[in-house]
């Protein structure tokens, strides 16, 4: 609809005359350019043809759904003008059912003419209205206005060539009459005939000159027409590089159009006009080789850059698994028929995917399945091959470089084939590669290989020797990937805020001090995933993914209602609950462990103040045995969510429902939080897990026992005095009945507890 919105403002400075030879009342009147224009502007029009009677059928149905709507329009319009006018026109579209295909040249040809006229800078009050004739490389949407501008030129072509045929059958005629007068006649002055003679010889003379003069201006417009068809096809390469660009950066989180079908369409447009103009190349006497010589490179350069990756293979791919891709070849409907064209891949590694041209060298991998045909699907029109159990077997390394891991080396897939376009005489060979992939041997540097696809598609350049990264980048650079990543890969639209990015820059610089702007200052590879943080035995993206995966997994929605602090230090923490009532608690990641989520809390103190509490961190198998929202809820000296939020409202739609007592005449068991011991039992019962484990679980055996009390059972760890270790935590240990067995794993099986507990 974009086009037509454009078009309604210019139609006010257009005359009336213009308006009806676009939209012709008897044909296609401009009601119905305006009452349909998203659903017109949808359809593929340029399909059709006045020689492709094969579309009759369906361009008829798609003047059935015109009349159809119409129809439907006007008995939904309360204006009775305009739903009698809808009627009539609906009544008048049905004369064209029995010459369907002349109707959608019809429509093809007015939507056609309007981008022209939206491209001429004469056409309209003001240029500001209407699109810029080229988008940019972001652009979603190629230009058709180039194209349509350099089909006008064909047309104008093959017209002047038409008009050159009958005038030079003209010529020869008057040149046979002049030839067959008797030569008395034509030498004789005096004769009576000597007037038509001359007219004879003047028409002739004319003819030559209008013959000379449209030669030299259809020279000239071909020359046009190629440098033209040059520059549309320029712009559609650096479209198509676009879109492979675009389709990295979704790696990371950023958005991506990846529908294909209008830069398909391009492509076969400029391949039709490169054929149209190889043509009337033909049809001149006289050759022109230069222009000939370029029309057979920018054929071949279209031929060979029409083959992308539509969907890539994982980036991180385990040996011996399997995996599946997508190769496309968008002029598929102009590949010869006979010789179905069988797509191979291999498997290379930087140096080769820099020296493309060249003889490939030795094999650095062997794959299984690596051979699929491209094959045409009527209903998308598109031709792929599909890769659908491809597998590596195995993989040879190259030399690594000083600390250089295997989980940094990249690879890459390479597509190719040979291929025989409809109308070309010699076949081409066509080759395109992946992205980068990693290739790893067990899953434990899935990680580390990760952190380096996550690093080459942020930081990457656009058009740059394959697969060359910067070392260093600004920390503004990083934390926007950071951002990115975490957002998409969580599937929300709650943003890391400021508080989040600052602290997450001095864990990575390592400045826990530091309160200026981190924007500028340039972060490392190393510092990225190859040192570990000080005082850990893991790396900043180890830690950050593992609470990025936590997020995803357990807690997106926790997260997405702003429910989650998420990525704070100490101090911060410190300073902003300094004020707080007792029992002010808020959520953040833990910053001494992979995947943990702590609560946080104020709480009195033994001499009278306040002191932060921090609960051993929750992490995915915790959450997994019982959520976040149940823990919350155990949990009763935790009362307002920073700053002042009730918890039972915040978190209330969290909790689980009350069990139904079980049949059979068991006692109900469940699972609850309790943070620190219970000073009140008679026994002290025996730990389920190591003092490490994050969280306690009770199964009351007596639903009428002494509730528990927190403020009696939690220890002080962690006051408000800066010098605490920030590290202690409240231990949680579990209690059960003293005759259920106690393990080192906390996933018991309920149907063992129920057995041990009826005995």
């Amino acid at each position: 609809m974009t086009q037509w919105l454009h078009m309604s403002q210019m139609i006010h400075c257009l005359p009336d005359e213009t308006i009806n030879n676009l939209y012709p009342p008897q044909a296609f009147p401009i009601e119905v350019r305006h009452f349909l224009a998203e659903w017109l502007e949808n359809q593929r029009w340029e399909d059709f043809a006045p020689e492709k009677v094969e579309r009759a059928s369906q361009a008829k149905a798609l003047l059935d759904q015109i009349i159809s709507m119409l129809q439907s329009i006007s008995q939904q319009n309360s204006n009775v003008v305009v739903r009698m006018k809808l009627k009539q026109i609906s009544r008048t579209l049905t004369g064209f059912q029995q010459r369907p295909l002349q109707f959608a040249v019809l429509v093809r040809d007015i939507l056609t003419r309007e981008r022209v006229l939206l491209n001429t800078p004469t056409q309209g009050p003001s240029p500001q209205q209407y699109p810029p004739p080229y988008e940019s490389r972001e652009s979603s949407f190629p230009n058709t206005q180039d194209v349509d501008h350099l089909v006008l030129k064909v047309l104008e072509v093959q017209e002047i060539r038409q008009k050159m045929h009958q005038m030079q059958e003209e010529l020869n005629w008057e040149r046979q009459n002049y030839e067959s007068l008797p030569g008395t006649i034509q030498q004789n002055g005096m004769d009576p005939a000597q007037s038509e003679i001359h007219k004879l010889q003047t028409n002739i003379q004319q003819l030559e000159y209008n013959v000379k003069t449209m030669a030299t201006k259809r020279f000239q417009l071909l020359q046009e027409c190629v440098d033209c068809l040059d520059q549309c096809q320029v712009r559609l390469i650096s479209r198509l590089k676009a879109w492979q660009w675009e389709q990295h950066k979704a790696t990371i989180g950023h958005p991506f159009d990846e529908n294909l079908t209008p830069l398909q369409t391009w492509c076969e447009q400029l391949l039709a006009v490169n054929g149209k103009l190889r043509q009337e190349l033909m049809l001149i006497v006289e050759p022109i080789p230069e222009l000939q010589e370029r029309l057979g490179k920018l054929q071949q350069v279209l031929i060979q850059s029409s083959l992308v990756v539509e969907k890539q293979p994982p980036q991180v791919i385990k040996t011996q698994s399997k995996f599946s891709t997508t190769v496309r070849y968008l002029l598929g409907e102009k590949i010869a028929p006979g010789k179905p064209v069988v797509l191979k891949a291999q498997i290379i590694n930087e140096l080769q995917a820099r020296n493309l041209g060249s003889v490939p060298g030795e094999n650095v991998g062997e794959l299984i399945n690596n051979t699929a045909v491209l094959e045409h699907n009527t209903t998308s029109k598109s031709t792929c091959a599909t890769f659908r159990n491809m597998s590596i077997k195995k993989i040879k390394r190259a030399d690594r470089k000083g600390s250089e891991s295997v989980t940094e080396e990249k690879f890459a897939f390479l597509f190719s084939a040979e291929i025989t376009i409809t109308g070309c005489d010699t076949p081409y060979r066509i080759q395109t590669f992946s992205l980068p992939v990693v290739v790893i041997v067990h899953g434990s540097q899935d990680n580390n290989a990760l952190a380096t696809i996550i690093w080459d598609c942020a930081f990457s350049e656009p058009d740059r020797v394959p697969f060359i990264v910067p070392e260093r980048v600004p920390w503004r650079m990083m934390y926007s990937t950071l951002n990115s990543k975490f957002t998409s890969e969580v599937q929300t639209q709650h943003n890391l805020d400021h508080f989040n990015q600052h602290f997450l820059a001095q864990k990575i610089f390592d400045k826990s001090d530091f309160v200026d702007d981190f924007s500028n200052m340039m972060v490392s590879w190393a510092q990225f995933n190859k040192e570990v943080l000080p005082s850990r035995s893991f790396t900043f993206w180890q830690w950050f993914e593992g609470a990025m995966d936590l997020t995803k997994k357990h807690l997106k929605t926790y997260w997405s209602e702003g429910l989650i602090f998420g990525f704070i230090g100490k101090q911060h923490l410190h300073l902003i609950l300094q004020d707080r009532p007792n029992g002010t608690f808020l959520l953040r990641f833990s910053d001494s462990e992979i995947g943990g989520i702590t609560i946080a809390y104020v709480s009195a103190s033994e001499n009278g103040g306040q002191k932060i509490q921090n609960i051993q961190p929750f992490t995915k198998r915790d959450l997994e045995i019982l959520s976040l929202g149940d823990r919350i809820r155990d949990i009763n000296h935790i009362t307002y969510l920073y700053p002042e939020f009730p918890k039972h409202e915040a978190f209330k739609k969290f909790y689980s429902e009350p069990q139904m007592s079980p049949s059979g005449g068991y006692i109900p068991v469940s699972l609850h939080t309790k943070v620190g011991t219970d000073p009140g039992s008679a026994t002290a019962a025996p730990p389920l897990v190591t003092p490490d484990n994050p969280c306690s679980s009770t199964f009351p055996v007596n639903p009428f026992c002494q509730p528990f009390s927190p403020t009696d059972s939690i220890t002080p760890l962690e006051g408000m005095d800066t010098t605490a270790n920030p590290e202690e935590f409240v231990t949680s240990p579990v209690g059960f009945p003293e005759h259920i067995p106690t393990g080192d794993n906390m996933d018991l099986e309920l149907e063992t507890i129920l057995q041990n507990l009826n005995n």
